[in-house]
């Protein structure tokens, strides 16, 4: 497995386990469709989240989440729709989070969860 696919799985489990801690109950994980992926759907009381997760070994590029740009947001928010669409629920709520990794080596993981973060 390619380096950077392996530190996208490790976020993400690392997110999952997080996410179930902080009360959240996973409902899909890696869900795709023919337009794209979802990292992670989740629900939170009555709210439907789907969750990007963005993982970095360093800020060499800037912080993790500042790589879910306007467009990613946009592909995100298409992708939420077929779920939806495919997973009818009258009066879902829905919100779109972001959690932030940062595994430095020698470090504990650094998880920032945005929610509602677009």
């Amino acid at each position: 497995m390619a380096q950077h696919l392996a530190l996208g799985a490790q976020g993400e489990n690392l997110a999952a386990d997080y996410l179930r801690t902080a009360g959240l109950d996973i409902i899909a994980r890696n869900w795709r469709c023919r337009f794209g992926e979802l990292d992670v759907i989740a629900r939170e009381g009555g709210i439907t989240a789907f969750i990007e997760v963005k993982t970095r070994r360093n800020l060499t590029c800037g912080r993790p989440e500042e790589a879910v740009t306007f467009l990613k947001q946009q592909r995100i928010r298409a992708l939420a729709r077929h779920w939806l669409h495919e997973h009818p629920s009258p009066f879902q709520r829905v919100r779109f989070d972001v959690v932030s990794i940062i595994l430095r080596p020698g470090r504990p993981p650094e998880i920032l969860h945005l929610k509602a973060a677009f």
